[in-house]
């Protein structure tokens, strides 16, 4: 690789999941057949919570955000993948690759954040429900969602700007199928220390928040339901939020275990097969975990398909 620094970089090169030739077309299948069951999925559970009066409330106005969001997120890395697969090309441009990274963080941090409002919705159902509908009002709900898409917007614009500063190597791979933040900040040739420290601030700030706003609504719900005299009460309480517990626990342990990992599986294909996990699993999973753990889902989706 050639050391001369170069601003003004005009593409990177996306070196995949494996760069075995025979083994192309079945990730291509693969990662086609997970996008679409991505897609569909996500997309019939927004249009069932759109379409039903039934499902007009808070939770699952959140749900749908939410399955809105995932096509979005899924849709930022494996088009772009698959077409690299289709084409034998692994090259992305600097601006394709600066985009790629925006839509990530924004869609990623979106994520985190609605599954936190979604846990404090189940807070408020659980511990104060004479006074849900007062406190979850359609205006909050709105103010909620909005202040998620501003706060993970204005994340993706500062780490965007911080990365902009950064100069890169003429010949830059990165070992993964998408521009991944901390694999592309590393490539750099020039400083690198403001991008670690707005990185680490951020996480902290905006990943660990959420997670610990996660963690209290939880343990208020714990102690709310251990408070209910009968074994069916508790039962039908705990079961209100079992979706979304099962989703965070997807979401927050994929991502941990991907930048817990140590700095050298960065420079691995191994950083690429976990971050399948985030990127792909995670958003084809959550369909299924509504739809089979959701009573008022299934039943929706039985009138859904009755039309």
């Amino acid at each position: 690789m050639e050391t001369e620094n170069d601003t003004h970089i005009s593409e990177f090169l996306l070196l995949g999941i494996s760069n075995e030739p025979e083994l192309q077309p079945l990730i291509f299948g693969l990662f086609l057949t997970m996008y679409l069951i991505t897609v569909f999925g996500n997309l019939l559970i927004f249009l069932v919570v759109s379409s039903d009066s039934h499902l007009h409330t808070p939770m699952y106005f959140f749900l749908s955000n939410l399955s809105f969001v995932d096509i979005c997120f899924i849709s930022t890395t494996i088009p772009k993948m698959l077409w690299n697969i289709q084409t034998q090309s692994q090259v992305i441009t600097y601006e394709g690759c600066i985009n790629q990274i925006y839509f990530l963080l924004l869609f990623a941090g979106l994520d985190d954040f609605l599954l936190t409002v979604m846990a404090y919705d189940r807070f408020v159902a659980i511990c104060h429900p004479l006074h849900y509908t007062v406190i979850m009002n359609p205006r909050l709900c709105a103010l909620l969602v909005l202040v998620s898409w501003m706060m993970s917007a204005l994340n993706s614009l500062i780490q965007i700007l911080m990365m902009l500063r950064l100069s890169f190597c003429r010949v830059l791979e990165i070992p993964n199928f998408f521009c991944e933040l901390n694999q592309v900040v590393r490539s750099a040739c020039s400083d690198t220390f403001l991008n670690d420290m707005m990185v680490y601030v951020v996480a902290g700030l905006l990943s660990g928040g959420p997670f610990v706003g996660i963690l209290y609504s939880y343990s208020k719900i714990i102690s709310s339901i251990r408070g209910i005299s009968s074994a069916q009460g508790k039962y039908r309480a705990f079961s209100t939020c079992a979706s979304h517990l099962s989703v965070v626990s997807l979401f927050y342990c994929t991502i941990l275990g991907v930048y817990l990992n140590p700095a050298d599986a960065h420079n691995s294909h191994s950083s690429a097969i976990a971050s399948v996990m985030y990127t792909v699993v995670t958003p084809m999973l959550n369909p299924f975990i509504y739809s089979l753990r959701n009573k008022d889902i299934k039943e929706a989706l039985k009138r859904f398909t009755e039309q």
